[in-house]
């Protein structure tokens, strides 16, 4: 009999396919599985199947109840939970059956207490809340953690993601500027010149274009940053004057030394974009390039006219390249 490689199972509870999985799952065919999907399975069905495929790599599990004491992966690399209830004292439980897992999504998953994770091999996190929950992820020891995602988070008031220890951390956001709880370092909020993460190399922001200072509040904390990402956003930010102001004699250090690219994705071009954008302009001294991402398609006319607005002629690092590029929203 040849061995399955993939199995995925989606069963609902009226489903006349459910009682047939039971067999399936007890066949010989499934014992050197490598990659499982699994959605709306109950508790009874479930079990075995988790329990008997030590050796998969690949594992995606939603809309499901289960316990994490069920997994016991010693092989798996990545694994994704989608639309799943978890509860803070069984998710320690979940990664603990995970001894090589690298890559960890989850999506629309509800957290009923702070989740603590640590975990010795995890590279790259993915987190999504479901709407409206109100949640709390705490880093607490990721030695390898590369990358910290955070997709399509619209309401950061209700997200607290706390790291305390992630030293090679280089890859963080996208996240609201206007909302601090998403980047909470050392337990120390905001981040400050004596907790600085001197690891991280690019990071993705997300501001309507009127929260300049609090952007460069945040960029002091990265000094070795290489990659900006700014995501203009409509929302409900005001002006940032009782934000603290940029003071020249205090220079942000990536700026002056580290900061190569700065992406404007969803530019629009009206005042206050065009201001957030022409500080970068003017001065980020060691930039290769600059780009602006625009839905529409910008005529001769319209880039001389942008870079007019943007003093690009005056710009800080006579190397930067300006470029203008048309994408699908």
């Amino acid at each position: 009999m040849e061995s399955a490689r993939r199995f995925s199972l989606h069963c609902r509870g009226d489903d006349d396919h459910c009682p047939q999985a039971e067999s399936w799952l007890r066949s010989r065919a499934l014992a050197n599985l490598q990659e499982l999907d699994i959605c709306y399975a109950e508790p009874p069905l479930l079990t075995p199947v988790l329990r008997s495929a030590s050796n998969i790599l690949v594992a995606k599990i939603s809309h499901c109840d289960f316990e994490p004491a069920m997994i016991n992966f010693p092989f798996l690399k990545k694994l994704s939970l989608f639309r799943l209830t978890i509860s803070a004292d069984l998710f320690p439980r979940l990664l603990s059956g995970c001894h090589a897992l690298e890559i960890l999504s989850m999506t629309k998953v509800r957290a009923v207490g702070c989740l603590c994770l640590s975990s010795p091999t995890i590279r790259t996190i993915i987190f999504r809340h479901s709407y409206g929950e109100t949640v709390e992820l705490v880093i607490e020891d990721a030695p390898r953690l590369v990358r910290l995602l955070v997709p399509y988070c619209e309401r950061n008031d209700s997200v607290t993601i706390r790291v305390t220890r992630a030293p090679n951390l280089e890859i963080l956001g996208p996240f609201f500027v206007v909302d601090s709880k998403l980047l909470l370092f050392q337990g120390i909020s905001p981040v400050s010149s004596t907790n600085s993460m001197h690891t991280l190399k690019v990071l993705a922001l997300k501001s309507s274009g009127q929260k300049l200072n609090a952007v460069l509040n945040i960029l002091r904390g990265f000094p070795c940053l290489e990659k900006l990402c700014v995501i203009f956003h409509t929302n409900r930010e005001r002006n940032d004057e009782n934000e603290p102001q940029y003071d020249p004699l205090h220079p942000i250090e990536c700026l002056e030394t580290r900061l190569k690219k700065v992406v404007f994705k969803s530019f629009e071009g009206y005042g206050k974009q065009v201001d957030f954008a022409k500080f970068f302009v003017l001065n980020a001294k060691v930039l290769d390039k600059i780009e602006f991402e625009v839905r529409n398609q910008y005529s001769s006319e319209t880039v001389a006219y942008e870079h007019r607005l943007l003093q690009v002629e005056n710009r800080a690092s006579r190397e930067a390249r300006v470029e203008f590029r048309t994408t699908k929203y």
